[in-house]
């Protein structure tokens, strides 16, 4: 089994930690804001390790939206790369983990519905995309897979 290595950014491990910690009973919201995330597991393009992120709550049906957003920076957040080189992901939500595969939405019809849920998830999406230049990726997490 890979090595799991924690996220070099404090809130992150804290949160993953508390998250799994407490079987999705505790740390199940984004900091003081009380909207619901998930956890994704993945797996690193460069190390092959097991990575954990959390992310913002976005369904779509059975499915979740995974928006690469990294606060607007100019750069994609590494769980991107990640996912475009491992599509196989764990999502935890809550008390529920679920083996999913992943795909970037590239469909211009689709990606403009989805993006439109994960604003109306998580408002600051629209900001962060107007901050930079770069087009925030999005994927779907399928189950079944």
């Amino acid at each position: 089994m890979a090595e799991y290595i924690p996220s070099t950014r404090e809130w992150v491990r804290d949160q993953v930690e508390l998250y799994e910690s407490s079987g999705g009973t505790a740390g199940t919201t984004l900091r003081d804001t009380g909207l619901p995330v998930i956890i994704v597991t993945n797996t690193g393009n460069k190390t092959g390790a097991i990575r954990k992120t959390p992310l913002m709550r976005v369904k779509d049906g059975d499915n979740y939206v995974l928006v690469g957003s990294q606060g607007g920076a100019p750069k994609h957040p590494v769980w991107v790369y990640n996912l475009r080189t491992n599509p196989r992901v764990d999502i935890r939500d809550l008390t529920t983990v679920q083996t999913m595969r992943v795909r970037e939405v590239n469909n211009e019809a689709e990606r403009a519905r989805l993006w439109a849920l994960a604003v109306a998830a998580y408002p600051p999406y629209a900001e962060y995309q107007e901050r930079t230049t770069r087009q925030i990726p999005v994927f779907v997490a399928e189950p079944g897979h």
